[in-house]
C-alpha cells in the first residue's frame, strides 16, 4: 500500500492560496502533486506540458522586459530562471513538498525535499493551471511565482551557462574544448534520465552529470568540472 505526505487536503488548500489560483477541476492539482511512486495517475505528463508552458511564458516575459537584448542574451536569462535548482527554490517557497503524494520509499528517502522532484512537480502544477484555466491563468501564476526573481535580474550581468564558462576557462589556458560522451540513458521514453561524462584529457579530468535531457546532463558535468578547477 502506498504512503502519502501528511494531511494532504490542508496543505493543498494552502498551496492554492499561495498560487493565487483556485482550480475548477481539483483533480488536476492532485495529479500534478502525485509522484509515480505513489500511483499510476502521476504528474509526468503534466510536467512535460508545464515545462513548455513555463518556457513560453518566461520567454514572453523576458521579451517584453528587455527589448534591447539579443536572442542569445535572452536565452541565457531564461536558462537562469528555469533551471532545476531555481525551480526547486520556488517550489520550497510555495511549500510544495508538504502537498506531494509520494510512495513509502520516496518518503523515507526525503523525496519531498529533493530538487529534481520539487522542480518536476512545480512544472506539473503550471501545466495543470494551463489545462484548467488557459494561458492567461498560467501567465498570472508564473508572474506571481517568479516576481522577485524577475525583479532581481540584471541584464548587464547575464549569467553564462556552465558549458560556456568551462570552454572560456580552457581557452584562457590555450586548451582545447572538452569532450562530452553520453554514458547512459534510462527510464521511459517520455521521462528519461541521461548520464554524460565531461572529459578534459590535458588536465586528466573527468566529471559526470545527470539530467532529464542530454543538454542538462552536459551542463551538470561542466559545472562539476568548473568546481574541480576552482573557478566556480
Amino acid at each position: 500500500m502506498s504512503a502519502k505526505s501528511p494531511s494532504p487536503s490542508s496543505p493543498r488548500n494552502e498551496l492554492s492560496r499561495r498560487l493565487g489560483y483556485a482550480f475548477a477541476d481539483p483533480a488536476l492539482l492532485e495529479r500534478a502533486l502525485t509522484h509515480r511512486s505513489y500511483g499510476s495517475n502521476h504528474y509526468e505528463r503534466l510536467e512535460f506540458l508545464g515545462d513548455s508552458v513555463l518556457s513560453f511564458v518566461m520567454s514572453a516575459e523576458l521579451y517584453g522586459r528587455f527589448p534591447a537584448l539579443a536572442e542569445g542574451e535572452l536565452t541565457r536569462l531564461r536558462a537562469s530562471l528555469v533551471k532545476q535548482d531555481t525551480l526547486a527554490g520556488v517550489a520550497r517557497q510555495l511549500g510544495l513538498g508538504e502537498s506531494l503524494l509520494l510512495g513509502g520509499g520516496e518518503l523515507k528517502s526525503g523525496g519531498f525535499e529533493r530538487d529534481s522532484i520539487l522542480a518536476d512537480a512545480l512544472e506539473a502544477v503550471i501545466g495543470a493551471v494551463f489545462l484548467d484555466g488557459g494561458i492567461a491563468a498560467a501567465q498570472a501564476v508564473v508572474a506571481r511565482l517568479f516576481q522577485s526573481l524577475l525583479a532581481q535580474l540584471d541584464p548587464h550581468a547575464i549569467p553564462k551557462d556552465p558549458k560556456t564558462s568551462l570552454q572560456e576557462c580552457l581557452q584562457k589556458q590555450a586548451l582545447p574544448t572538452p569532450d562530452y560522451e553520453l554514458l547512459e540513458t534510462s527510464g521511459d521514453a517520455h521521462h528519461q534520465t541521461f548520464v554524460v561524462e565531461c572529459r578534459i584529457p590535458e588536465l586528466a579530468l573527468r566529471t559526470r552529470g545527470e539530467g532529464s535531457t542530454r543538454r542538462a546532463a552536459e551542463q551538470q558535468a561542466a559545472q562539476q568540472a568548473l568546481a574541480q578547477l576552482g573557478t566556480k
